[in-house]
């Protein structure tokens, strides 16, 4: 698994987080009949659509580059956006270039929000899209189902532990 570290999205991230997005619709869009212009032009206005509604409902959510050591330092490799309420860390997204999933990057960066809560008695949630096969990697996690799916979306959550209390044995001489 590449080491990786996380900084936040600047102006100049533009190109990088449409080419991450385009990632998420790239098999969809296969299936278009669409003139390539077409599918550039619907991968930018869905592309900024999502960014304003982020940022319309979560305004002091996190938007934060991932960069994965790699030969010559660190490149881009993903994104990572969630916010902190005193109860829960959620996670608004989590992509990765295809170059870099399935090679542990994006269970390390869930892992490192995941040690975060921990510490402070939260729990790590995320809405899941159906057929998303991200999905076993949030099973593997320990993530677990709550409620019922809201349309295509399944919202998932990981506990921490909690230490059970120690049973006070009261012996009598």
């Amino acid at each position: 698994m590449p080491a990786h570290r996380l900084r936040p999205v600047t102006a100049d991230d533009a190109a990088l987080l449409l080419r991450l997005y385009a990632s998420t619709r790239a098999d969809e869009l296969a299936m278009t009949t669409w003139p390539a212009d077409a599918r550039e032009a619907f991968v930018r206005q869905q592309c900024a659509a999502q960014a304003a509604h982020y940022q319309a409902h979560w305004p002091d959510a996190l938007h934060a580059v991932i960069e994965a050591e790699a030969a010559g330092g660190h490149q881009p490799a993903g994104r990572l956006w969630w916010y902190r309420r005193s109860d829960v860390l959620h996670v608004l997204d989590i992509t990765l270039l295809p170059a870099w999933r399935g090679q542990g990057l994006g269970a390390a960066c869930l892992r490192q929000l995941m040690a975060e809560a921990a510490g402070t008695g939260r729990a790590v949630s995320i809405f899941v899209e159906a057929g998303n096969p991200a999905r076993r990697l949030y099973d593997r996690l320990g993530f677990a189902p709550v409620g019922a799916p809201e349309g295509i979306h399944q919202r998932m959550a990981w506990r921490p532990a909690v230490a059970e209390p120690l049973e006070i044995c009261n012996e009598q001489a």
